[in-house]
């Protein structure tokens, strides 16, 4: 191997190297077993396979190994920024900010076009505009929701979480996928509010 194929493949394994780190960034969903909190490799994880299995459901066609790959490198971010609960309303004040930090260290450690392409598709995943990314935003709302409701609500007990904030957060959901979403809140969401570990607020 020449110089130029040694060092693009020491950025590339720098970059792996890096990104092992998502591996120790700790979320507030519960696995389903509800002994522990899932870690961010894990959720990206479940979200691939979920995609591979559900793309069927999207509202548009959509480019299933885009969406995976976007579903793959978007919460690496994380590394430096941290996880912002969903519901987190003053985390969220500055998680636009660091993540963009983030995105611009993370992805530059690899070969400029490759890091270009990966911090492209992360930007795509921000803005919600095409297919992919509505249909990214699907499955990272609806995995913790489904975990949720197989844990019997134990993260959103633990939180306090109302109704409004669940539909606050899934305000785009439908976007993506108006099946999924329509059997989200008859499966996953309504059973736990009528059993109390969702707050009913609708009347506040």
């Amino acid at each position: 191997m020449n110089e130029q194929e040694k060092e693009r493949l020491d950025q590339q394994f720098d970059f792996f190297r890096e990104i092992d780190r998502e591996k120790f960034i700790g979320r507030q969903t519960y696995l389903s077993d509800g002994m522990r909190k899932e870690n961010d490799a894990e959720h990206a994880w479940h979200m691939a396979i979920m995609t591979l299995v559900l793309s069927e459901y999207a509202n548009e066609k959509i480019d299933v190994l885009r969406t995976i790959s976007m579903l793959l490198i978007h919460d690496l971010v994380e590394i430096d920024a941290g996880d912002t609960y969903a519901y987190d309303e003053e985390g969220k004040k500055t998680q636009a900010e660091r993540e963009r930090k983030a995105a611009d260290r993370i992805y530059g450690i690899l070969p400029e076009e490759q890091g270009r392409k990966l911090y492209e598709l992360w930007l795509e995943f921000e803005e919600r505009k095409t297919p992919e990314a509505k249909f990214a935003r699907v499955m990272d709302n609806i995995q913790p929701i489904m975990l949720n409701a197989a844990t019997d609500g134990k993260a959103w007990k633990e939180h306090g979480v109302k109704l409004s904030q669940i539909l606050g957060r899934n305000a785009h959901t439908a976007d993506g996928s108006k099946l999924l979403w329509e059997y989200a809140r008859e499966y996953f969401i309504n059973p736990n509010l009528e059993e109390g570990r969702i707050q009913d607020d609708r009347e506040e």
